[in-house]
């Protein structure tokens, strides 16, 4: 076999190992969501994680170096799916979207993120003040950019006079993003499609800023 045959089929074996791994990793993650949803992180040991994913305990040091290490990840998951999904469907929406649709989507896209990864996404959300400090921070950070993004959404659309400007700004964003990530606590399949959910939630929270009409 020539140099550049056995250089192919070594790359083609690593490409085989990488796809392994990363899924491996995935049901890792996955396995680990759904025991910290349950037992919170002072209750999860990696044994639990282990026998969830239906893998060695030892398995896992080979992807994460320890619980901490493990509960970051499956945090971080949850919310940047959330994130990414949010920013792509906007993205989506073109130049041409005005502010009060941009905020429809943001709201729609949130909940549909929360509601296809429950586990994941209850993690992050129940979990965040009982991780380690060094952990939460780090968390935070993400969460401020993600925060960002919405403080960006509300005030384009105070001045463009679609929301009415006797209302706190700040309050608004924390109120609506804690009632989209509050959703995993009591959605069931018997309460409705996503869609229409995330439809019907999107109505409640942004119509009701709209400004006031003036009394006949």
């Amino acid at each position: 076999m020539s140099k550049l045959g056995s250089n192919a089929v070594r790359a083609s074996g690593e490409d085989r190992t990488q796809t392994k791994a990363e899924l491996t990793r995935g049901r890792i993650l996955e396995a680990a969501a759904k025991v910290f949803r349950t037992r919170g992180f002072v209750g999860s040991r990696l044994t639990d994680i282990a026998a969830e994913a239906g893998l060695q305990a030892g398995s896992l040091y080979y992807h994460f170096a320890s619980r901490e290490a493990l509960v970051e990840a499956v945090m971080w998951a949850g919310q940047l799916r959330t994130e990414a999904q949010v920013r792509r469907c906007l993205g989506a929406l073109g130049p041409a979207a005005t502010p009060m649709q941009r905020l429809h989507t943001a709201v729609e896209a949130h909940l549909l993120a929360v509601l296809s990864s429950t586990d994941a996404n209850s993690a992050s959300i129940k979990m965040i003040g009982q991780v380690p400090s060094d952990i939460r921070e780090r968390l935070l950070v993400g969460q401020r950019a993600y925060g960002d993004l919405w403080r960006g959404l509300l005030t384009d659309a105070q001045d463009a006079g679609d929301i009415r400007d006797d209302v706190n700004l700040s309050i608004v964003r924390m109120a609506i993003i804690g009632a989209l990530n509050w959703s995993v606590e009591w959605y069931h399949a018997d309460k409705g499609h996503p869609e229409k959910i995330a439809a019907d939630m999107a109505a409640v929270m942004i119509d009701g800023l709209r400004p006031r009409r003036p009394a006949c």
